[in-house]
């Protein structure tokens, strides 16, 4: 049975070439990389050019470049460390509703430490409401990972230095990152999150940007590593891996024409289906589309299509069984949020991916749909 991936929101295929780099690192430059000998010194050398490599695909300086185990922690360092390091300045954050668990969980996490958070409507008179001249930290998403929908970062930046806030302005970067021209210097983010699964390197490993000049206090202790944010031996091989999948990058208006026209596939064929409602917005991102399956529960539409060798997914794969709060923060019906269904390309799907997920989609309303 041909198999058809479409849960690359949640994860990424690894890239052959990203998977041998690995192997190389491990077997070939296995120094440490803050060892003084030569095995150590060539294995700092392979550490800056996958920094380099990594900050030429961001637009940003390589020394604003931290490497980190992922999106989860790049999120957690960058949101406590940054509130935390402007506490004199101010007690307030805000936030969006919409954010990724990693965000809202380190929210809370303020909010157990005396912060007043505020959870705004992903929009930009909400959000810019909330800014005031209390306000140390905002964050919001690039790109929502459930639906697609584009965040007004730049905006933000604006807002931020009109008002005369003391914030930094920290953007999750994650499902943006390759995807779409994405510069967080260039936007006037303060600090920025990406990780490599989302691009086809492999897991475990991410980074963070932090502008120069912006200061945050670590959240872990050891030998001063990542410029004493990140502590602890680097993983070089993921690291390398990470910036081989990041060299093999299309330029990101190429990859959106083609996901863009499988995209338009995918929704003409949903409109198609009686009790199917689609709500991914038209001017989102178009590697993920977020739709509901008439009255099908999630669950019972994922087993059935999986059966038939479409993987799709039931919202964030970091969201486990939980109702979407994302779609909650919609105001979307219960009922649609139970049956809804997340779609993510990535530049390696195809049009048979589309069509097998459509004739199982169309079986499946037609055997369990509830009359």
């Amino acid at each position: 049975m041909a198999e058809h991936y479409l849960d690359n929101a949640a994860t990424t295929q690894v890239l052959p070439q990203a998977a041998d780099r690995a192997r190389s690192l491990m077997l070939e430059e296995f120094g440490n990389p803050s060892s003084l000998h030569t095995r150590g010194f060539k294995a700092r050398q392979e550490l800056e050019r996958a920094r380099e490599t990594i900050a030429a695909k961001w637009g940003v300086g390589a020394a604003e470049v931290i490497f980190t185990g992922g999106g989860t922690e790049g999120n957690n360092l960058a949101i406590l460390g940054g509130a935390l390091a402007r506490k004199r300045l101010g007690d307030k954050v805000v936030t969006t509703a919409i954010e990724h668990d990693s965000v809202l969980n380190a929210m809370k996490e303020l909010e157990r430490q005396g912060f007043r958070v505020a959870y705004a409507k992903p929009e930009l008179a909400a959000l810019e409401a909330e800014i005031d001249e209390k306000t140390v930290l905002v964050s919001a998403m690039a790109v929502n990972n459930e639906t697609g929908a584009l965040l007004p970062v730049r905006e933000l930046a604006r807002i931020i230095k009109r008002k005369k806030a003391p914030a930094l302005l920290h953007c999750d970067g994650v499902q943006a990152f390759g995807k779409m021209a994405f510069s967080p210097a260039k936007w006037g983010v303060d600090l920025c999150t990406v990780s490599a699964h989302k691009i086809h390197g492999p897991k475990g490993v991410g980074a963070l940007y932090v502008r120069k000049g912006v200061h945050i206090l670590p959240r872990t202790f050891g030998g001063g590593q990542e410029r004493g944010l990140r502590p602890g031996t680097e993983s070089l091989p993921l690291i390398g891996a990470f910036a081989e999948a990041a060299e093999h990058l299309p330029k990101p208006a190429q990859a959106l024409e083609a996901v863009g026209a499988l995209r338009d596939r995918l929704v003409a064929g949903l409109r198609e289906m009686p009790g199917v409602h689609i709500h991914s917005p038209e001017d989102g991102l178009p590697y993920i589309v977020n739709f509901s399956a008439g009255t099908v529960r999630a669950e019972t539409m994922l087993h059935f299509l999986a059966q038939r060798g479409v993987y799709v997914s039931a919202g964030s794969a970091c969201g486990k069984a939980k109702p979407s709060h994302v779609l909650e923060a919609m105001g979307l019906p219960k009922e649609q949020i139970a049956s809804a269904l997340r779609v993510s390309f990535s530049r390696f799907s195809t049009r048979e991916d589309v069509e097998a997920l459509l004739a199982a989609l169309k079986e499946g309303l037609g055997s369990l749909q509830k009359e």
